[in-house]
């Protein structure tokens, strides 16, 4: 991996610790932090060593508020701020931002450590599992600075119920959803002391990056197939993902592991 500028890298036992590091403007992503992370994505791709991912933020105020709107459309670039009122050619940076857009399906645990808002949900939307410091909360201002809150609401669409996804994006920064309601509704699957995030995202992702390879990356297609297709065709898929993610040595191992006995040390949630 290249030098960064606006965002942390390293790997350890096999996962990649991927930081978003502009805390001094509260995480939010620029142009360079979008190439950096697109670049990320798509370097680990092919990364064998990484197994699995943790991604989240510098310091304990956020974890991204979304773009950083000095740059974005600020009066000194009105380039930029006519690429947003262009639909027909709008850059959506989500295809910079989002794990799964570049074709990375090795899971990602996200682990906010404070305000996670707006263009934040282009890279929650596309994490497998997201854990949350007791003080994170979630919104999004688009709406109260006069702007559509679309493709965050899309993303969030598939991790919300309908009235809680419509409650957050439309009071804007009116109201902020706690990490505990955040848990309650399904939207985190874990709530922690912010001095145990880390921790906790590590054991998480060092876990996962224990078994294979294979194994993992296909139950994480075969998850996300059913967010895209009808449940007949996930299932018509599954012989698919099956075939692909086979691995007969990884099998024998398993068998020979179950028959010797042997049991994990389990943790209750």
């Amino acid at each position: 991996m290249a030098d960064f500028e606006a965002i942390e890298y390293s790997v350890e036992n096999g996962v990649a610790w991927v930081t978003l590091n502009r805390p001094e403007r509260l995480n939010c992503f620029n142009l360079q932090m979008r190439a950096e992370i697109k670049g990320v994505w798509r370097s680990l791709r092919h990364d064998d060593d990484v197994r699995a991912i943790v991604l989240t933020g510098a310091g304990d105020r956020a974890f991204c508020t979304g773009i950083d709107r000095d740059e974005a459309v600020g009066d000194a670039d009105q380039d930029a701020a006519a690429r947003v009122s262009d639909y027909v050619h709008f850059d959506d940076v989500g295809e910079d931002l989002c794990p799964k857009a570049n074709d990375l399906w090795k899971p990602i645990v996200a682990a906010v450590n404070g305000m996670a808002a707006g263009g934040a949900f282009y890279m929650l939307g596309e994490c497998d599992i997201i854990i949350a410091a007791e003080h994170a909360t979630f919104f999004d201002p688009h709406v109260t600075y006069g702007m559509v809150a679309s493709y965050e609401t899309v993303h969030m669409g598939f991790r919300l119920p309908l009235g809680e996804l419509l409650r957050m994006q439309l009071l804007g920064a009116h109201e902020r959803m706690s990490a505990q309601r955040a848990h309650q509704i399904g939207l985190v699957s874990e709530v922690c002391p912010k001095e145990e995030l880390l921790d906790r995202a590590r054991w998480i992702a060092e876990t996962i990056a224990e078994r294979p390879a294979k194994s993992i990356q296909g139950t994480v297609y075969a998850a996300w197939a059913t967010t895209e297709y009808p449940r007949s065709r996930a299932l018509e898929q599954g012989k698919l993902f099956l075939a692909q993610a086979h691995d007969v040595q990884n099998m024998l191992e398993g068998q020979r592991f179950f028959s010797s006995g042997k049991r994990v040390e389990w943790k209750k949630r």
